[in-house]
């Protein structure tokens, strides 16, 4: 299939800082892709390379068959952006949020009007289209900048962090507007997020970025038969930190990995259950109090920790500004 996206040998560098080392990948035309990472693996800073925000230091990103750092302005009509912080305007109705941003494509009256009204009654909001969108719930504010980022019909729809802060029904909401719109206009749909579950939904193929290169890249299925297939066991304790139940258990035989955080630890193991009680005996031995125990089916959260050594903590996950971005250094603007 013909590539909507095409990345090739990306490096950028902020002084000695090198945010992006080398980095390649297509997305085929009418894919849904994740791009997965923990904060400061780049993941910011490739969307502001694709959306035209900034230049790569060398390497390309082509949109289309478009270079994006050689004509932004033609890439910039090719694409819809859905950015991390919410940026419709709270004393604007949802009409003239949706009107405004048609205007800046030129979009003719007739046109822009008939596009506006049947997204907004595809996203659930035309009873509501000529209220204030400060009235509105996050959900609803972010099916509305959805619709907003399609109003000049793009090829090729950027998603960063699109349900962050919402609430579990409002997420699957946005999941069913997108793979409906993904398979009615035959969109390329890049997305970033810090939810294993829906990157696990919705894309057809993930990549994984860790200090700005793409450590892994294939589908959820193909990833996960990458790496072993053990069982994986969950442990909430308290009374000791996480670094101490940690090293406690890599010292067992039988454990492939483990990581902590929160509380919590997630152990890669040989015959998981019958791992159990041995996990749960080396605990308390060292003055755990546990809480529970899982026995989980491998997920896409258990490639990710084998590709990067620990998981995506919700904790992490803070807003920033999309003009700036994360992973910059302070004296660039952080």
């Amino acid at each position: 299939m013909p590539s909507s996206i095409e990345i090739s040998n990306i490096i950028k560098k902020f002084g000695a800082l090198t945010a992006l080392d080398g980095v390649s990948f297509n997305i085929d035309e009418g894919e849904f892709f994740g791009l997965l990472g923990p904060n400061g693996a780049g993941k910011t800073t490739l969307i502001r390379i694709l959306t035209t925000l900034i230049k790569p230091t060398s390497g390309s990103a082509k949109i289309m068959g478009i270079d994006a750092a050689k004509k932004p302005g033609e890439v910039r009509k090719r694409i819809g952006v859905v950015p991390q912080a919410m940026t419709t305007d709270l004393d604007l109705t949802g009409m003239e949020n949706m009107d405004i941003y048609a205007r800046f494509y030129d979009m003719p009256k007739r046109e822009r009007h008939e596009r506006i009204n049947h997204l907004l009654e595809l996203v659930g909001l035309k009873d509501r289209a000529d209220e204030l969108v400060a009235t509105y719930s996050g959900g609803m504010r972010r099916r509305l900048e959805i619709a907003r980022g399609l109003v000049h019909k793009p090829s090729i729809l950027i998603l960063d962090e699109p349900t962050l802060g919402l609430d579990p029904q409002s997420r699957h909401v946005v999941w069913e507007l997108l793979q409906k719109f993904r398979s009615e206009d035959k969109l390329t749909i890049l997305l970033t997020t810090h939810y294993m579950d829906e990157a696990e939904t919705l894309c057809s193929r993930v990549a994984i970025i860790d200090y700005g290169k793409i450590v892994a890249m294939d589908t959820v299925d193909g990833l996960k038969k990458q790496i072993s297939q053990k069982d994986v066991v969950e442990i909430a304790f308290s009374g000791i930190d996480n670094s101490r139940a940690e090293a406690e258990i890599k010292t067992i035989s039988f454990v492939h990995t483990a990581a902590a955080t929160g509380g919590v630890i997630r152990v890669s193991a040989d015959n998981g259950a019958a791992a159990i009680p041995s996990l749960v005996h080396a605990l308390k031995k060292i003055g755990a109090n546990v809480a529970s125990v899982v026995l989980k089916q491998q997920t896409l959260e258990d490639v990710f920790i084998h590709f990067t050594g620990r998981p995506i903590r919700e904790e992490e996950v803070k807003k920033v500004s999309y003009l700036i971005g994360a992973g910059i250094p302070s004296k660039w603007g952080r």
